[in-house]
């Protein structure tokens, strides 16, 4: 169902306050009139006071003298009109967020809102960038988000923007590749970034595609509610885990010829839920997800998710979402998943918290965007069952301390990395056989520690005795949490998960 559809519903059914999300002020206008049919549209501001909309335009000022008059007189003014004047008619309020804290504004509101339930013919709709939601009117508000522009109408709005500038043809893979990269963006958006490119050489290349990026991390960084990653790590960044490295090298095939693969008839991928030992490579393999993807790496974090106004934290949860699925293709991280939905087995979950979980839920069986997840979790014994059934992700791994060869090649790239020169010159194979039970960042810390030790005594390699040395003074992960570990693994095991190492 389309968005002009739901609004032309809801206001059939009575629903007295719609709350449209969006920054496209003029686009909801002209939605409101399409969804309004014979209902007259008026609409207030405080630059334009109330204003009477016809045929998408403004008719006339129906009571201008109400610009700059604070809110609560324009209610008021509103309330002193009969049921006749306002019978038939739709009020939208643009910029309401800014007076929702007002308790004469709220207050205002019910009554408005106790006219439409005793039979009243109109309608309210609030017009905002920002959802802000007070307690006493959370009832009656009916929350719709904007809709982003689907592939085919970018398309379609690229190929117009060609034609009009009689720019050369562009190849289909290079119009399909702009038309998955514009999505997200608004019309006004798309073609500011059209004409950017154009005038920038004359005509649209792969190299265009770079300007879009930038708008787009513009938009993350604009949200502040996602972050975007800045991603160096590649696959060789991964010592080990092989069975996981190899799915998600098939997993890349399908993101990256998305349109071929959906033709072929394959599944969009929903994404991966990593759990396991601390400190053994989950988070880097989010970042290397991103690295062979080709696409954008976000971030989730729950905590800034979290707002003080009634319904404040799920709309942010609705808009990270929608962020993310407008930046698609990409990469969504949620590190620490068992943090953010803490208690939702019914042992202290807050009620904003199973809400904000239950719309993630219904997001991941729904989803149909390329928006992979990537969820890692130390616990997952703190994880809601519901959460691992299948359709939420397409697969589970389970990511246990290194195996002797793991080891080795994990040793070999921090000494790589931070000493090539020397690693010739060290043993790996004694370094291994003194690791048993040491975690990847166990590991990544002896090399640190052993190359800044060697630095501060003046030496000029480092050796295997400097390393050694840090193993004997470093406690690995299985002396420090070994209950915890044989838990972890005794439940894995029971729950069949994929183990990511041969």
């Amino acid at each position: 169902m389309s968005m002009i559809e739901k609004i032309s519903q809801y206001m059939d059914a009575g629903y007295p306050i719609l709350y449209m999300n969006t920054f496209e002020e003029l686009k909801g206008v002209k939605s409101i009139i399409s969804a309004s049919g014979a209902r007259q549209v008026l609409s207030w501001s405080y630059a334009e006071g109330l204003v009477l909309y016809k045929n998408g335009e403004v008719q006339d000022l129906y009571k201008n003298d109400l610009a700059k008059t604070p809110i609560a007189i324009v209610l008021e003014q509103l309330l002193a009109d009969s049921l006749y004047e306002l019978e038939g008619k739709v009020i939208v309020f643009k910029d309401i967020h800014h007076y929702l804290e007002e308790p004469e504004v709220i207050s205002l509101l019910k009554q408005l809102v106790n006219k439409i339930n005793l039979g009243a013919d109109f309608s309210i709709i609030f017009l905002s960038p920002i959802v802000k939601i007070p307690k006493e009117l959370e009832k009656f508000i009916t929350i719709i988000e904007a809709e982003y522009m689907g592939y085919d109408a970018i398309r379609k709005e690229i190929v117009d923007f060609i034609e009009y500038q009689e720019l050369p043809k562009v190849a289909d893979k290079l119009l399909d590749e702009l038309a998955m990269a514009f999505k997200g963006l608004t019309k006004f958006e798309i073609n500011n970034l059209l004409a950017l490119a154009y005038a920038n050489d004359g005509e649209l290349t792969r190299a265009d595609l770079g300007l879009i990026f930038e708008q787009k991390k513009q938009m993350i960084m604009k949200s502040g509610i996602l972050e975007m990653v800045n991603v160096k790590e590649s696959v060789d960044d991964i010592g080990g885990l092989e069975n996981l490295k190899e799915w998600f090298a098939k997993k890349a095939k399908v993101i990256k010829n998305i349109h071929e693969a959906e033709k072929f008839g394959v599944d969009m991928p929903k994404g991966v839920l990593i759990a396991g030992v601390p400190g053994c490579g989950k988070s880097l393999n989010a970042k290397v997800a991103s690295t062979l993807f080709e696409v954008p790496l976000l971030r989730m974090d729950m905590g800034r998710l979290m707002g003080k106004y009634v319904g404040e934290s799920e709309g942010n949860m609705r808009r990270a979402i929608a962020l993310s699925e407008a930046i698609s293709p990409c990469v969504l991280w949620i590190d620490e998943l068992e943090k953010a939905f803490a208690g939702i087995n019914g042992h202290g979950g807050s009620e904003v918290t199973v809400r904000l979980f239950g719309n993630f839920l219904t997001w991941m069986q729904d989803k149909e965007s390329p928006v992979f997840v990537v969820a890692t979790a130390n616990n997952i014994m703190d994880l809601p069952p519901e959460l691992m059934r299948k359709g939420r992700f397409d697969e589970i791994y389970f990511v246990g301390l290194p195996k002797a060869d793991e080891r080795k090649k994990i040793l070999q790239i921090h000494i790589k990395k931070r000493r090539p020169r020397d690693l010739a010159g060290i043993d790996l194979d004694k370094l291994v056989g003194k690791t048993e039970g040491y975690s990847g960042a166990d590991l990544e810390g002896v090399v640190k520690d052993a190359v800044e030790d060697a630095f501060a005594n003046g030496k000029q390699a480092v050796t295997t005795d400097d390393i050694l040395r840090m193993i004997e003074n470093t406690h690995s992960l299985s002396e420090i949490m070994k209950e915890q570990l044989e838990k972890m693994n005794k439940e894995y095991k029971e729950r069949k998960f994929k183990n990511a190492s041969k």
